[in-house]
């Protein structure tokens, strides 16, 4: 299964470890590793961003919408710092996603990832787990409090009343065009880079038109 031999590597290149019940019936993240065995899919979808008030890994109080995404392309994903399974995998595509789109990453393209686990992961934490990451200044890492998250989380369709349980999910958009796409599962970060290209050109486009 490529899925989930890259699932595995992942996982072993960013220091986090399966526990011994992953090959067990019994697994409470038996779920999310039959999704590492999925191919990733993206549909569209319609996202408007709530301008909720949000706490960074640097424990800067930001609103989401207005002074965070600020109209640009970005890339949202959803993880706790203590997951070993789904949240290492989609922080380390995040990361390959950091490093090809380079400079263009915190000027024209945020990324920008979500606590599921706002009680306990504190923005000292996100902190670290970003630094694990090698997260630059264009990652911006996101808690606050419980109810404030939860509705973000709920409007963003990736809430679950048990955070362990949360969706394997990564949303890409374009906050100005209001053009979003919902990826399930686990995508490649080369499918993410694609989508974030044709915003971007869909971007010059629109902006070619309205200067004639």
């Amino acid at each position: 299964m490529i899925r989930y031999s890259l699932l595995l590597s992942c996982i072993a290149a960013t220091g986090f470890a399966l526990s011994p019940a992953a090959a067990d019936d019994t697994d409470p993240h038996a779920q999310h590793r039959k999704m590492a065995q999925q191919e990733s899919e993206a549909r569209q979808d319609s996202i408007v961003l709530p301008d909720t008030v949000l706490i960074t890994q640097h424990g800067e109080q930001r609103r989401l919408d207005s002074d965070i995404v600020a109209g640009r392309i970005v890339i949202i994903d959803f993880v706790y710092t203590t997951c070993t399974t789904v949240c290492p995998v989609l922080s380390a595509i995040l990361s390959q996603v950091q490093g090809q789109l380079d400079g263009r990453v915190g000027t024209e393209i945020l990324l920008v990832s979500i606590s599921v686990d706002p009680v306990r992961d504190t923005p000292a934490r996100l902190k670290a787990y970003a630094d694990k990451m090698r997260a630059g200044d264009g990652w911006v890492w996101l808690t606050g409090e419980k109810q404030a998250v939860d509705g973000v989380l709920e409007q963003l369709g990736a809430y679950s009343p048990n955070f362990e349980d949360h969706p394997a999910v990564v949303l890409v958009g374009d906050a100005a065009s209001g053009d979003w796409a919902r990826f399930l599962g686990f995508p490649s970060a080369s499918q993410i880079v694609a989508k974030v290209n044709q915003l971007s050109a869909a971007r010059t486009m629109q902006s070619g038109l309205r200067e004639q």
